[in-house]
């Protein structure tokens, strides 16, 4: 399964049916795991863990050094769940001491063509970066997020699950659950509703959330405001989690 120009470490880990390509080299501290497929011309560094049935496509650096001039050779680690979709000439980087000291990515997310995750990174799951988005470091993704082709994320920036960036959105403050954005800079465009319907959200929890990004953004309300008068009329899951995305928010979130 693995071919004879790759080059593979002795101080690799890979389960017996992992396929690797031609002329792709894999370092020492890797651990791929069973069902995956690593394409030719593909770069692997560790240490890094990748889940089940990962799949990378051909000239993506998976685990390589930071960008990060503090960076000093640190044995910093990138780790992947399942299913992960790796297309070409991606590059996820792995995390600082200064941070983490791991870059985190979940399971069934779609990396398109050209995307970067920088250090520090934490992706949730069932995410879809399109091509060329950019992820400075220490940046935060909830589960479900979209980014359309060509978004770029400042460094800490917090976006919440289920939101999404319309192409080319240049990105530097916090996102909230739920929201739509777009633009440079990027503003807000009420909730991302085509995403809620399919994904299987009731209309009684889109009707709430609606109502309450109508607090947070037509009311003239401060956030604090905002988010007090949700605590005190909704109390479902998903409002709880669009406010607490709110609250947990370390730069502002966008308006």
């Amino acid at each position: 399964m693995i071919h004879p120009t790759a080059i593979v470490d002795p101080k690799a880990h890979l389960d017996e049916d992992v396929e690797v390509g031609p002329f792709t080299v894999i370092g020492p501290g890797v651990t791929i795991r069973r069902g995956s497929r690593i394409g030719p011309h593909v770069v692997v560094k560790g240490p890094c863990v990748l889940g089940e049935r990962t799949r990378i496509f051909q000239f993506a650096s998976v685990g390589e050094d930071c960008q990060d001039k503090k960076y000093a050779g640190e044995p910093t680690r990138l780790e992947l769940g399942d299913d992960n979709v790796i297309r070409e000439c991606v590059t996820l980087h792995r995390g600082t001491v200064q941070d983490r000291g791991v870059t985190t990515i979940g399971s069934r997310n779609l990396f398109m063509a050209y995307a970067h995750v920088g250090h520090d990174c934490v992706i949730g799951d069932d995410c879809i970066l399109a091509n060329q988005v950019t992820l400075a470091g220490h940046v935060k993704l909830g589960d479900s997020v979209v980014l359309g082709g060509l978004s770029a994320i400042h460094q800490f920036c917090h976006f919440g699950e289920h939101a999404m960036a319309g192409g080319g959105s240049i990105i530097t403050k916090d996102t909230p659950a739920y929201v739509i954005i777009n633009g440079n800079p990027a503003k807000p465009y009420g909730l991302n509703l085509v995403g809620l319907k399919r994904r299987g959200f009731s209309s009684d929890a889109i009707n709430a959330l609606g109502e309450c990004y109508k607090l947070v953004y037509r009311k003239g309300l401060t956030v604090e405001q905002a988010l007090s008068a949700i605590d005190s009329r909704f109390n479902l899951p998903e409002t709880r989690t669009f406010a607490e995305s709110i609250r947990v928010s370390t730069r502002g979130i966008l308006r």
